[in-house]
């Protein structure tokens, strides 16, 4: 199968995005804007970006195999991991939705959370037709509502932003997005959920910063963190 041919500088791009890989598995850190999976609007996504990566690095002659046991929004930075065999997509696909996979996440806000850490429990309804998720009412939660739940904590601030650390026990859609708005701590740039603008670069500031698992095949841990965009580092505390 022929995969198109990168440039170098998408080449070195990615090389120098990779967090971890090996037989089984690759580990990325996504920028914002950058799309998990192909969808309507066309655009080439993180996946098939992937392949064409692997086929020209390793040579490889023939179909290249890349699956997603898990996804990131759009405009959401951070780890990605990507399954390299049917063994390892199916095994991460079963510890994803079972909950063996410990996900942390850093969002920029622009209010302080209140109060400053606990854990938030909601019955979250998605509008497919606005792309959005609601935090449910009474009436609501007959409508293929679920369980929503995160813990959070402030662990700094600037004068402007407050950093927010959230440890995500579920996995719904904009589940941090949503429920951090409804708590009243808006992700810097995310206008779907309330914030005044947008980020020059279309992204929120929300980040996949850590993720915790056991190897699928392996059976070791496998713990990794991810930088922050680069354009967060004049906004956060001491930088």
């Amino acid at each position: 199968m022929e995969y198109r041919r990168l440039s170098k500088e998408e080449y070195e791009d990615l090389q120098s995005r990779i967090l971890y890989e090996d037989n089984h598995l690759i580990v990325i850190n996504k920028r914002a804007g950058e799309i998990v999976q192909g969808d309507r609007t066309g655009d080439e996504c993180l996946a098939e970006t992937l392949k064409a990566f692997l086929a020209g690095r390793d040579s490889k002659p023939g179909k290249v195999f890349m699956g997603i046991p898990h996804r990131l929004d759009r405009p959401v930075s951070g780890i990605c991991v990507f399954a390299k065999t049917s063994k390892a997509l199916e095994r991460m696909s079963e510890m994803f939705r079972n909950g063996e996979v410990r996900k942390i996440y850093w969002a920029l806000c622009c209010n302080a959370p209140e109060p400053p850490s606990g854990t938030l429990s909601d019955w979250l309804v998605r509008n497919k037709k606005l792309n959005k998720s609601f935090v449910a009412q009474n009436g609501e939660l007959n409508r293929g509502a679920k369980l929503a739940r995160l813990t959070y904590r402030l662990i700094d601030a600037t004068q402007r932003y407050f950093l927010v650390e959230v440890n995500l026990l579920t996995g719904r859609h904009h589940q941090i997005r949503c429920q951090l708005a409804n708590l009243g701590c808006i992700i810097k740039g995310d206008l779907k959920y309330g914030a005044p603008r947008s980020n020059p670069d279309g992204g929120i500031s929300l980040h996949a910063r850590e993720i915790r698992f056991i190897h699928p095949v392996r059976k070791v841990g496998i713990d990794l963190s991810a930088p922050v965009p680069d354009s967060w580092k004049s906004m956060l505390p001491g930088e």
